[in-house]
């Protein structure tokens, strides 16, 4: 025990504590950055997540470092362990419900955010920033780019009433096979003497506006809305 915390400090003392300090100062700011930018995004990982997972792997990389000591060549031994933490989180943030999946790039950002806090709590400054710079251009221009192009699809839930709910969903099957699109889920109820169905489909813009004009343009379709969004980030 004593030889582990002497090896410590002397490594400590080797990497300084000023440069320790820079390290996790340069670590919470670009976790801050990537973390603001989600925020902004009204994403469930914002500001505080990105900013701890990119501090607390720059602090393992540097406890690892610093516990491993002078004589020992395994330097990474903790920080390793990095990787399948951060899948956990990652696996936690991806939500599978009523056939869409969710939070695939939530998922993304925290296993890239974590290889940012390693970089900077290894001294890769330079790299750190520019992988920082990497992924927010990723996350805005890209984004934005599948915006323009409607090359994002969006779950979409629309909100059908008629007077039979066999014949409005055979109708509904039928113009969602004219349009090549396919249901993700349906939910029947009543209101009023009326049948409600709500189903989701996933689709970019483009195809949503077209469906929704061959929904509104059936005969047996008495009332057709769109009561839900959400993109399969």
């Amino acid at each position: 025990m004593k030889n582990i915390l002497q090896g410590g400090l002397e490594a400590d003392s080797m990497m300084g504590l000023s440069s320790a300090l820079v390290r996790l100062l340069l670590a919470a700011f670009l976790g801050g950055a990537i973390g603001l930018e989600r925020e902004l995004s009204r994403k469930p990982a914002g500001l505080r997540t990105n900013m701890f997972i990119c501090f607390g792997a720059a602090m393992f990389t540097i406890v690892s470092i610093a516990l491993a000591g002078p004589d020992v060549p395994d330097k990474t031994r903790i920080a390793s362990n990095i990787i399948p933490g951060i899948g956990f989180i990652g696996a936690g943030s991806i939500l599978h419900s009523r056939g869409s999946v969710q939070g695939l790039t939530t998922a993304a950002t925290i296993f890239v955010v974590a290889s940012v806090g390693m970089a900077a709590g290894g001294g890769m400054y330079v790299i750190a920033l520019f992988a920082t710079i990497v992924i927010l251009l990723a996350l805005r221009l890209l984004g934005w780019l599948e915006g323009r192009f409607n090359l994002k699809a969006l779950a979409m839930t629309y909100e059908i009433g008629g007077e039979r709910g066999d014949e409005i969903v055979a109708e509904i099957n039928r113009i969602l096979e004219d349009e090549h699109l396919i249901m993700e889920s349906i939910r029947l109820g009543g209101v009023a003497g009326a049948i409600l169905v709500h189903f989701t489909v996933n689709a970019d813009m483009r195809e949503h506006s077209a469906l929704l004009e061959k929904l509104r343009m059936s005969a047996i379709l008495k009332r057709v809305g769109q009561v839900k969004e959400s993109t399969a980030e």
